[in-house]
């Protein structure tokens, strides 16, 4: 499982370089992600400081560092 979220993290890293900041949503939409995957991932993102998570009223938004 830890293969997965690693390859999940480095699809979604990407998916943003290429395509500039992001919802959960339109990450797991174009990815084809699990929600379990996404948020794995996003969490393996952060905490290596590799993105930015900021809230926004009703969801939030991903961004590269």
């Amino acid at each position: 499982m830890i293969d997965q979220v690693g390859f999940s993290a480095g699809l979604i890293w990407q998916f943003l370089y290429e395509n500039g900041e992001s919802s959960p949503i339109k990450i797991k939409a174009s990815l084809g992600l699990s929600n379990t995957l996404l948020y794995l991932a996003l969490g393996w993102l952060a905490r290596e400081g590799k993105v930015n998570i900021a809230r926004l009223e009703h969801s939030y938004k991903i961004f590269l560092k």
